[in-house]
C-alpha cells in the first residue's frame, strides 16, 4: 500500500505539472496532450488492485493543477480564488468519478469515450453557465502555441479540446495493450502497424494542417489606424491617490503627444483612440451629458478631426420608483434606485454609443441567480456585485467627419474568453474587434499573461484583428492569425500606435458554432443514458 502511495503520489505531481505547464510557460501546449496519461494510469492501477478511495487521488490532481494554473485569482479576492480552484476541481472530479463507475457497466474503449465527451459536455455547459469559470478549458491549452491550432477557425478551442484528449487516449490505448499482452498476442502485425500509424496521425496531423492554414493564410490588407493609451493608473488605489480629472489629464496628455502631428487635419486617415476597462466611474446612461470625462473626451476631439475615443467605464442607471425595480437595484434613497453596469462607450465628439458587458465575473461584478443570493448579499451588508449586462451583444461604431463609417466589436475584460459568444461580434457585422481590459488586480502573476494570450485564440476563431488596450499591460495590436505585432511592458506607462486589419469575411466557426461542443454533449448524453439504463437494470460488467 505504501509503494502504491508514493507512486500516486509521484504520478499526481506528473499530471499536475504536465498540465499546468501549457497555461504557463509559452509554447508548450504540446504537453497537454499527453498530460492525462498518469491519471489514466492511476485508474488503471485502481482498477487491477481493487484500490479503495481513489477519489481522492484524482481530486488532489485537479486541485493541484487548478492551483498552480489560477492562484493569481486570490490577489483579487481570497475567497472566490480558493473558491474557483475547488469547486473547478471538485466538477472535474465528479467527472473522473462517473467514468470510472462507467467501467462497472461498460466494456471495451466505451468508458473512454464517454470520459472525453463527457468533459467536453462539461466545457461547452460551462460557456453559459449562470457560475462559469471556462478559463482552464483544455483547448486553450494552446493559447501560446498559435502555429499548431490554426483549424480553430473551424472548430474553436472545444476542437482543441478533443485533440488532447484524442491524443491521450490513443497513447494510453497501446501502453494498455502493450502492459497486458495484447499487443503480442491479439494485434496481427497490421493491426499493430495500423495502431501504431493511428496514434501518430491523431497526435501530428492537426500540427501539420495548422502549419500549412499559418503559411498560406492571406491577411485581409485593409488598415484602420489605432493608438492605445496605457496610463498604468493602480486600480487598488484608483480613487484614492488620484481623481477622475486627474487620471483624465494624464489620458488626454498621452494621446495630445502621441497624436500631435495631425491635429487640426481634416484631411487624416480614421483613427481609433483607446482608453482601458473602467476607465472612469462618472458616467450615467441616462443622462450621459452630465458625464465629466464624456464632455472632457468630447472637447479633445474638436482639435483631433476622424478621431474617436473608445473607452471604458463603471456606469450607472438611476431609476425612481417606490418599489425595488430588480432583484439587483441598491437603493440609493426612498424611491431612488441604482443599476451598475460595465461598460464601453465610444464617442466622436458629436455622439456616443454604449454597450454593457455581458459575461460578467462572478461575485466581483455578478451576483449569480438574483432572486436568492441578492437577499443574502442585502443581509452581509453588500459585498457581491451587481453589475447588469446587456442580452445580446451589440456593436460600436468609429464614425468620421468624412462620414467613414466602421463596426467595431468592443470584448470588455472577462468576455474574451468565450470563444462561441465572441462570435457574435463577427457575426454582428465587426469588422475589426477590440478589448479593454485591467488586468492590475491579479498583480505581476501568469493571469494577465494567459489572459492576453487567450485574445490571439478569438483572433484565429473569427480573423479578426483585435487592438487590446490594459491599463497597466499588456496592451497589444494582433493580427488575424493570432500572432502578437506590437505589444507594451508590463505596469509601465505607455502608448501603443499601429494600424490593424478589417476583415468582412466570416470563419467556419463563426458561421456554424461549435459543432464540436454539440456532437460532444449529444454522445455524452446518449452514453449517459445507456449507462442509467444498465444500472437500473442491475447488470454491472463482469
Amino acid at each position: 500500500m505504501k509503494k502504491t502511495n508514493l507512486l500516486f503520489a509521484c504520478l499526481t505531481a506528473i499530471f499536475a505539472i504536465s498540465m499546468s505547464l501549457p497555461f504557463i510557460v509559452p509554447h508548450t501546449g504540446f504537453m497537454a496532450l499527453f498530460g492525462f496519461l498518469p491519471l489514466l494510469i492511476m485508474d488503471r492501477i485502481a482498477t487491477l488492485t481493487g484500490y479503495r478511495h481513489f477519489w481522492i487521488w484524482h481530486y488532489l490532481a485537479f486541485v493541484l493543477w487548478n492551483a498552480a494554473t489560477t492562484f493569481w485569482v486570490c490577489n483579487a479576492t481570497v475567497g472566490g480564488g480558493l473558491f474557483a480552484i475547488f469547486a473547478n476541481a471538485f466538477q472535474m472530479s465528479v467527472i473522473f468519478a462517473v467514468f470510472r463507475c462507467s467501467k462497472r457497466y461498460f466494456s471495451g474503449a466505451l468508458p473512454y469515450i464517454l470520459l472525453a465527451a463527457m468533459w467536453i459536455a462539461w466545457e461547452r455547459a460551462y460557456f453559459d453557465a449562470e457560475i462559469s469559470w471556462p478559463w482552464l478549458v483544455l483547448g486553450n491549452s494552446f493559447a501560446t502555441s498559435i502555429k499548431s491550432v490554426q483549424w480553430y477557425e473551424y472548430t474553436g478551442t472545444l476542437g482543441g479540446s478533443l485533440w488532447i484528449w484524442l491524443s491521450n487516449l490513443s497513447v494510453f490505448g497501446i501502453m494498455t495493450a502493450l502492459s497486458d499482452g495484447r499487443w503480442q498476442t491479439v494485434f496481427n502485425r497490421k493491426a499493430r502497424i495500423a495502431a501504431a500509424f493511428g496514434c501518430l496521425l491523431v497526435i501530428a496531423a492537426p500540427f501539420i494542417i495548422s502549419r500549412a492554414i499559418y503559411g498560406s493564410y492571406e491577411e485581409k490588407s485593409d488598415p484602420f489606424e489605432v493608438v492605445i493609451v496605457q496610463p498604468n493608473i493602480d486600480p487598488y488605489h484608483k480613487f484614492e491617490a488620484l481623481t477622475q480629472q486627474q487620471q483624465t489629464g494624464i489620458f488626454l496628455e498621452q494621446a495630445a503627444n502621441a497624436l500631435g502631428y495631425r491635429k487640426n487635419d481634416s484631411t487624416a486617415a480614421p483613427l481609433l483612440l483607446m482608453a482601458p476597462e473602467t476607465f472612469t466611474n462618472d458616467v450615467i446612461t441616462n443622462d450621459l451629458a452630465a458625464g465629466r470625462t464624456l464632455r472632457s473626451f468630447k472637447a479633445f476631439l474638436k482639435d483631433y478631426p476622424n478621431v474617436n475615443i473608445l473607452f471604458g467605464a463603471s456606469s450607472y442607471t438611476y431609476i425612481n420608483s417606490t418599489a425595488r425595480p430588480s432583484h439587483t437595484a441598491r437603493q440609493v434613497r426612498p424611491g431612488r434606485w441604482i443599476e451598475s453596469h460595465n461598460s464601453a462607450l465610444m464617442t466622436d465628439g458629436c455622439r456616443q454609443e454604449i454597450f454593457h458587458k455581458n459575461k460578467l465575473v462572478v461575485a466581483v461584478e455578478k451576483t449569480p441567480y438574483p432572486a436568492v443570493f441578492c437577499k443574502i448579499d442585502d443581509w452581509l451588508g453588500g459585498v457581491m456585485g451587481r453589475c447588469i449586462g446587456q442580452d445580446s451583444i451589440s456593436l460600436l461604431h468609429y464614425r468620421g467627419a468624412d462620414g467613414t463609417e466602421i463596426p467595431v466589436g468592443c470584448a470588455i475584460c472577462y468576455e474574451s474568453v468565450y470563444g462561441e459568444y465572441y462570435t457574435g461580434y463577427a457575426e454582428k457585422g465587426a469588422e475589426v474587434m477590440t478589448v479593454i481590459t485591467n488586468d492590475a488586480w491579479w498583480g505581476n502573476t501568469p493571469g494577465y499573461r494567459q489572459h492576453l494570450s487567450y485574445a490571439s485564440l478569438r483572433a484565429i476563431e473569427t480573423r479578426r484583428s483585435i487592438a487590446r488596450c490594459a491599463n497597466t499591460g499588456i496592451s497589444a495590436l494582433i493580427n488575424q492569425r493570432g500572432d502578437i505585432v506590437e505589444r507594451t511592458s508590463w505596469w509601465e506607462k505607455d502608448v501603443l500606435r499601429g494600424s490593424i486589419n478589417k476583415n468582412s469575411g466570416r470563419t467556419f466557426f463563426t458561421e456554424h458554432g461549435d459543432i464540436t461542443g454539440r456532437i460532444c454533449n449529444f454522445v455524452f448524453w446518449l452514453l449517459l443514458a445507456a449507462l442509467v439504463v444498465r444500472m437500473a437494470v442491475r447488470h454491472p460488467r463482469r
